[in-house]
Parts: C-alpha cells; sequence; structure tokens
C-alpha cells in the first residue's frame, strides 16, 4: 500500500508531494496532466523488476528512443534536465513468497524508498542516451511514528496489524563522493543485522539494488520490491474480457482483464457464492440481471462467462456491453484475496450509465481495505486510486478522498540537480508544472496543511455539465437550453434565438 509519494523531475511533476489513503480520486481537466502520476507510480513499479532503460519503456511507450527517455525527466526551458527524485512510503506484507517461492518474513512492515536518478547523454564512446543511478535508499518507520505517518482516518486494530517491527539500520543505503549504494544483510525475524554490507559503485549499475535482492539475504527488500511489483494500472479491454478460457489457463486476471473465466472459476470453488454476490453487484448497474455463472465445457476445455436474465434468456461474455464486462471484472477483483498492492484505473466512469456511476464508485472503495478492520484475508491490503475528469463522479467521491489537479507555474529552483548542475542559474526558470489540491476541512488540509482549491473553482467543475456555451449552429436549441429544464438548473435563458 503506497501512503506517500513524493516525486520530482518526473514530466511535469515539480516538488509533487501527496499522502494516499486507501481510496483515491484524482479529478481534473483533460490534458493537464494527472495521467503523469499513474505513470511516475508505475515507472517506480517498473524500476523495481526491470533495467532503468527497459522500465523506461513501459512508460506509456515514450522510452524507446533517446528523445523519448529524455522526456520522462522534466525539462528545462534552457534544454537541461533536473535530478528526478522519488521518495514513496508504503506499507508492506509481514511475510510473502519469494521469486523461488519460498516464505519470508519482513522485520519492518512500515517502509521508505528513496531514489534519485539522473538523465546521461550520449558521448561518442557511448551514443546511446541513458540514465545513472544517483543514490538508493530503503530505511523503516518507526512504530511510534505510524501514527503521524498514515494521517487518514484508520482504527487502532488496523494500525497495529500492519505496523511491525524493531530494526534500527537501513537495508540499503547510499555513501557520496563518489556516490556509493550499500546492501545490508537482513535475516528477518528470525535474527538481527549484521555482516559486511554488499557494495556497488552508483554510477555504473545498469539498474537499482532493490530489483537484484533475493529472500535469503534480504526478505525485507524483496517483500518491498514484490509489494512494488503489484502497483499495477488496470487497463480493461473489451477482447480480452469477452475471450474464453482453456482449463490450463491462469486462473489470476492481467491487468487488461484477460482469463476472467478462469478467475472466476478458481473464486467460485473456493467460495460457491461468488457469482451469487457479484450478480448482485451487477443487478445495481443492470435491472434484468438475474445470475452470472461460468460454464464449463469439457469437451472443448473452456471456460465461457454467461449472464442470465430475468426473463429467462442466458447470454455469453462476447454479447455483453463494454461497461457490464469492465463492472463484472471489478467485482471479481474486490472478491478475490489474492489481489492485494495498488490498483489504477483511468476514467471509472466509461461505458457507466451517469445514473449508475454511484453504484460502481462503491464497488471502487469497497475494493480497497476497510482501515477500521484489522488486515486479514478477507480484509487484504489493497488500495484504489482512479483519476477522472467527470463532474458525475466527483460528486459522488467522499471528500476526504478527493485531490483535483489543475496546471501550475513551479519555478526550476524546486527541482533537484546533481552536484555541479545546481549553480547554472535553473532557479530563473518557470516550468509547466502540475499541482493538487484537495478540498478545505479535510484530513490533508488539517494534518498536513495541503493546499485547497477554492470554493468557486469546485462549483466551476460540478457545474461543468450545464454551464451554458456559444451554439454551433445558429438558431439551434440544444437540451439544456429548454426552458422548462434552464429554470430548474439556475440558468439564464439563451438570446441568440427566439423560442417557440
Amino acid at each position: 500500500m503506497l501512503t506517500r509519494l513524493h516525486v520530482s523531475g518526473f514530466k511535469n511533476l515539480v516538488d509533487v508531494d501527496i499522502h494516499f489513503g486507501p481510496f483515491t480520486c484524482v479529478a481534473g481537466a483533460n490534458g493537464v496532466g494527472k495521467s503523469n502520476l499513474f505513470d511516475a507510480i508505475l515507472f517506480l513499479s517498473a524500476l523495481a523488476e526491470k533495467p532503468f532503460l527497459e522500465a523506461a519503456t513501459v512508460v506509456r511507450d515514450e522510452g524507446g528512443g533517446g528523445g523519448g527517455l529524455r522526456n520522462l525527466f522534466t525539462m528545462l526551458p534552457d534544454g537541461g534536465t533536473s535530478l528526478m527524485h522519488f521518495e514513496a512510503e508504503m506499507l508492506i506484507p509481514g511475510e510473502g513468497l519469494d521469486d523461488l517461492q519460498q516464505r519470508v518474513q519482513a522485520t519492518n512492515t512500515f517502509l521508505s524508498y528513496r531514489l534519485e536518478l539522473n538523465y546521461r547523454t550520449g558521448t561518442e564512446d557511448k551514443p546511446r542516451p541513458g540514465i545513472v543511478l544517483h543514490r538508493e535508499e530503503l530505511s523503516y518507520i518507526k512504530q511510534g511514528e505510524a501514527r503521524e505517518h498514515l494521517p487518514f482516518r484508520h482504527g487502532i486494530a488496523w494500525r497495529g496489524s500492519v505496523v511491525e517491527g524493531r530494526r534500527t539500520s537501513p537495508y540499503i543505503s547510499t555513501d557520496d563522493e563518489p556516490a556509493t549504494v550499500k546492501l545490508h544483510q537482513d535475516y528477518g525475524k528470525t535474527g538481527g543485522s549484521g555482516g559486511r554490507p554488499l557494495t556497488f559503485r552508483a554510477d555504473t549499475l545498469p539498474r537499482t539494488v532493490l530489483s537484484r535482492v533475493n529472500g535469503q539475504e534480504s526478505p525485507t527488500a524483496t517483500l518491498a520490491r514484490r509489494e512494488m511489483l503489484s502497483w499495477r494500472l488496470l487497463q480493461l479491454e473489451p477482447s480480452a474480457l469477452r475471450t474464453p478460457d482453456k482449463f490450463d489457463s491462469p486462473q489470476r486476471m492481467t491487468t487488461t482483464g484477460r482469463h476472467l473465466p478462469a478467475t472466476l472459476h478458481r473464486l467460485t470453488v473456493r467460495e460457491p457464492r461468488t457469482c451469487d454476490l457479484i450478480a448482485n453487484r451487477l443487478a445495481e448497474l443492470i435491472e434484468d440481471v438475474q445470475r452470472i455463472r461460468v460454464d464449463r465445457d469439457d469437451t472443448r476445455e473452456l471456460f465461457t462467462l454467461m449472464l442470465e436474465e430475468r426473463e429467462g434468456g442466458e447470454l455469453p461474455a462476447k454479447s455483453l456491453s463494454d461497461g457490464t464486462l469492465r463492472f463484472i471484472a471489478l467485482a471479481t477483483l474486490e472478491m478475490d484475496p489474492e489481489e492485494t498492492g495498488l490498483i489504477c484505473l483511468e476514467e471509472p466512469e466509461n461505458g457507466i450509465h451517469p445514473q449508475r456511476i454511484r453504484a460502481m464508485i462503491e464497488l471502487l472503495r469497497d475494493t480497497a481495505v476497510d482501515v477500521s478492520l484489522a488486515d486479514d484475508e478477507d480484509n487484504p491490503l489493497r488500495q484504489v486510486i482512479i483519476n477522472t475528469h467527470s463532474p458525475a463522479v466527483v460528486a459522488q467521491i467522499p471528500d476526504d478522498c478527493l485531490l483535483f489537479a489543475e496546471k501550475q507555474p513551479q519555478l526550476a529552483d524546486r527541482l533537484r540537480f546533481a552536484p555541479g548542475q545546481a549553480a547554472s542559474g535553473h532557479g530563473n526558470n518557470v516550468i509547466k508544472g502540475l499541482s493538487f489540491g484537495c478540498l478545505p476541512g479535510t484530513w490533508r488540509e488539517t494534518k498536513l496543511k495541503a493546499g485547497t482549491i477554492p470554493r468557486g473553482k469546485i462549483l466551476d467543475y460540478l457545474n461543468a455539465t450545464f454551464s451554458p456555451w456559444e451554439l454551433s449552429v445558429p438558431g439551434e436549441r440544444r437540451v439544456i437550453d429548454r426552458p422548462e429544464l434552464g429554470e430548474q438548473l439556475g440558468l439564464p435563458l439563451p438570446t441568440e434565438f427566439e423560442l417557440d
């Protein structure tokens, strides 16, 4: 669970510091760059597994060439780039499996990971641009400080179930001049720390040290790595959701929605009521739903998702609407105890009737961990972050779960620079940055003193659907221009044409 992300020098994110709760909605107009926040999270996740250049290709396909790689860094008006800085605070499971499927235990479950990267231009002997590691650190947050670092409302039972540990030394640290990354030994709960750390010259590393840890030497760092790998962006594709599964298909749904039937089959074997519970959820969206089931074809060895209507008809997944399939997929995630970590989702309103958006939001909120209860199999450590430009979605979001994204000029002196770069006059440059504001009186404002959004901007956003605008065709009357509707909404009558 990602509880805080401080990122600077990534695309148009300049000194952005956000605390996340179990469920967060980021709202903003199209084109402001709110998706860059998701890109930063996905890039950080990819760096926990892949070499630098390979991880860059994960970010919206912008890392394939030198120009794309450079564009991942905040670009200055004078053509320079800044240091890319990440600091992530996260809750990790107390135990789990390493890459060899061996069980490992963490000495601390509330961790802070810091990473700084620099852009390297091509040279005559190395013409391909690259990324240089400048600093990498993995440390812990003390139990006594956990409440301060978890400012959202939560229960003591939940905090006690997810915050553990007594270690007194870092897991990964960096010494300066020259920058040397140290991987400190960690014996998990069976012992303490000790022995000589493994050392690496930072500027020669092709990847992060965290991406190469193993469960035997570094169980806590291994679980931190696996937590970061669980941060993912759902991009549910109708074609993937409609595809039947072979009996030997993976039984966990991918980020595109592939293997939905096999996943539902696994969940139904574990809990026979699974499909009935999902059908009840779906009935909030579609009135004529009777039940859903997974058809088992032993001849062709296929699992197929089926929906039965109240009138008796039955439809296969290939005949269902995109919105229905997306809702079933999300309801399946909510029922799956194996789905943990961070789930990012863009524009959840797609394919959903405006009157049914509330059902979608309630489903997404229920997917996230309930922080009033202790963490267990029925309440897994799972988090949801969505972004949207829809006023209809924003209107249904709890006020303390909402962040507004808007463009805001930023001075370059808020960025970090590698040694030798800071004195080149960057502080005079203005960058088209991005800011995130909360609503007045919510926990981000009262506990963190975060910036707030003025009431006028909130009203303008919520009223965007009903605001008057110029007619595209002279004399044409829109639905919103009808006098009986405009009066109810408090809008002035149009004057561009005469009403009959």
